[in-house]
């Protein structure tokens, strides 16, 4: 029989957090079918367009069809959640491991129940997100996936915690594409430049210390201080939840800064699961984060994807426009001649190359863009032993079984690659000036040698 979710089931459901593109809600009910589970609702935005009724329709545009064509069925399909659930089942799975991801599955649902969804958890949203999309109540489905903040056979006493972690970009680009102005790249990363302009346009108000690098470092203590770094200040970065609510973090915006105030909350929070004194627990679980990290190994296969993308945006952009048939708007504009002619080989090069350039850039932009879920539950004494993983914690005696999983891998639709260009080129302008400002400062207070 095929499940719809109708008006009386809005109630079962709770908001969870947001991206750009979906809304994610728990489930709070009662029903064996969907405990453990979690909704993706796509949004709309406000802007005046929005999404409708796509059926009938081609979900991808005659480019990414043309892309895409070896990948299951997403060239017939007529939905683009469809798509984006093809594109994990047959690209992120084979690619991350069925053991850390899960691609879903689609139920049908009422325009009332999305309707009456949208009211429900209008207090519970940021403003910022609210002001910019709404629930997309044209949608028939939506796609219903584990809630990897639980396990979900645990039982009704049980406590599990789990840790929503955005690694970013583990690597520095080493393309030979990358001009002489924008070289920085090579050296800084994109993480630590992006804080720059986000500082910039007020979405954060310090730069974190967080360094992508060290938590793929494979190094027990570089992958602490990462976790800790992030602990510190979570930005948008880094979210725990106990039983599946939300202790620590955003749940669609920025958090604050970790003060003395919200880690003593923390503390109090972690006194049904970490048995140690006050003051100590919020380390002891860090250390339990970073250690899930080192032995997984996940990263490892993060990494990989991430560098399956070894043109760089100023290298997969001249592939595009050869893709869309359009002259490439780069070279019109670039004015180191070494460069050009570096950018000619792309030019003159195969479709098909050109095809498996960008295509891997957009496999990568998935990677880089995605989030890591770690979920921890403490061994019982009376029901010791499982078939998950585990850890033992020597300075609280505890046994924590763990999972690891990778959510938000987005299908990234082919149109962005400009938009990809221009916030690259932002971005280093933004770190750029105000690193060179600072450098100038430094060199006008410098002291005199005598």
């Amino acid at each position: 029989m095929e499940i719809v979710l109708e008006q009386k089931d809005a109630a079962d459901w709770t908001y969870r957090g947001e991206g750009a593109v979906n809304l994610v809600l728990a489930y709070t009910g009662s029903s064996p079918l969907f405990f453990g589970k979690v909704l993706r609702i796509q949004k709309a935005p406000r802007n005046g367009s929005h999404c409708g009724s796509i059926r009938n329709l081609k979900a991808l545009s005659a480019h990414e069809r043309l892309l895409w064509r070896d990948v299951g069925d997403i060239v017939s399909c007529t939905d683009h959640d469809v798509a984006c659930q093809i594109y994990v089942q047959h690209v992120m799975i084979p690619l991350l491991d069925f053991k850390h991801v899960d691609a879903g599955v689609h139920v049908l649902v009422t325009r009332e129940f999305l309707e009456t969804i949208e009211k429900n958890i209008l207090g519970q949203r940021p403003a910022w997100r609210i002001n910019a999309g709404r629930i997309n109540i044209h949608r028939e489905s939506v796609l219903l996936q584990s809630d990897h903040a639980i396990f979900s056979q645990g039982g009704e006493d049980e406590f599990c915690i789990s840790v929503e972690i955005k690694p970013k970009w583990g690597c520095l680009p080493t393309s030979r594409f990358i001009s002489k102005k924008n070289a920085i790249k090579k050296n800084v990363t994109r993480f630590r430049m992006h804080q720059a302009l986000k500082l910039q346009k007020g979405e954060i108000s310090e730069f974190s210390d967080y360094n992508p690098l060290d938590l793929f470092s494979g190094s027990r203590d570089q992958i602490y201080k990462a976790i800790k770094d992030l602990f510190s200040t979570p930005q948008n970065n880094f979210r725990i939840f106990l039983n599946g609510s939300l202790i620590l973090g955003a749940s669609g915006g920025y958090a604050d800064d970790t003060n003395l105030v919200i880690e003593e909350a923390f503390e109090d929070a972690l006194q049904s699961v970490i048995q140690r004194e006050k003051g100590s627990r919020a380390m002891t679980f860090l250390q339990l984060v970073a250690e899930a990290v080192y032995k997984s190994g996940c990263l490892n296969r993060l990494l990989a994807v991430q560098q399956l993308d070894s043109f760089d945006i100023e290298g997969a952009i001249h592939a595009y426009y050869d893709i869309i048939s359009k002259p490439c708007q780069v070279c019109r504009h670039m004015d180191d001649e070494e460069l050009l002619n570096i950018c000619d080989t792309l030019h003159s090069a195969h479709l098909d190359q050109s095809l498996e350039i960008v295509r891997n850039f957009l496999i990568a932009a998935t990677a880089k863009d995605c989030s890591l879920m770690i979920t921890f539950r403490p061994w019982h004494v009376e029901c010791p032993g499982s078939a998950y993983n585990s850890i033992f914690v020597e300075s609280t005696n505890q046994t924590f079984d763990y999972k690891v999983n990778f959510i938000d891998l987005d299908l990234k639709p082919l149109r962005k690659m400009e938009e990809y260009y221009d916030q690259d080129n932002k971005i280093v302008r933004s770190y750029t000036k105000m690193f060179v400002t600072e450098l100038e400062a430094d060199d006008y207070y410098r002291p005199e040698e005598v």
